[in-house]
């Protein structure tokens, strides 16, 4: 009855100039003519002070993984998961044989090249445990850096993919925070 007259605490963002970086869970932009919705919010350690997120994002009729990196500009990519045997049946195999994929792959009638390779950590913020999960990601980008496929190793049976597009800042609007 009395919670009118507590202090409400300000929110972590300019609500008046809201941006990606200030994704939350439960936060609503447009993009691709569709309204997304956060669900759920991951955290990336690289090391050496280097942080990315992760959003698992709903419009209604699908789900995708909106990934941020702030390296001055934004880098911004939309993903969806995709099983592994789809990009080659063998691949599975070459990681557990050589530790690692190969530096060119084939998917969908397109020739990826290895852009990055990094080891770091994973944290779910979305739940009440502080456990990081370690973690080996390869990501390829198709000749023209417009098209992105991630491969990341868990352990060394539990590997998963994802592929989707580079997008730019500017291809989302409308962001509404949850409150």
């Amino acid at each position: 009855m009395f919670d009118f007259f507590k202090k409400k605490k300000a929110p972590a963002y300019d609500v008046t100039n809201l941006s990606l970086k200030d994704l939350n869970v439960g936060f609503i932009f447009d993009y691709d003519m569709k309204s997304w919705v956060v669900k759920e919010v991951y955290k990336y350690d690289w090391g050496n002070n280097n942080f990315t997120s992760e959003y698992k994002v709903d419009s209604g009729d699908e789900v995708a993984f909106l990934h941020i990196a702030d390296e001055g500009e934004l880098e911004i990519s939309l993903s969806k998961s995709i099983r592994i045997s789809k990009i080659d049946e063998a691949i599975t195999d070459e990681i557990e044989k050589n530790e690692k994929p190969p530096r060119k792959i084939h998917f969908n009638e397109e020739l990826y090249f290895l852009e990055e390779d990094a080891a770091g950590y994973f944290r779910d913020l979305s739940k009440e445990t502080e456990d990081w999960e370690a973690l080996v990601s390869w990501e390829y980008l198709n000749d023209e850096a417009t098209k992105v496929l991630s491969i990341t190793q868990w352990d060394i049976r539990n590997i998963e993919a994802s592929a989707g597009l580079i997008l730019k800042e500017y291809q989302f609007s409308n962001i509404i925070p949850s409150e």
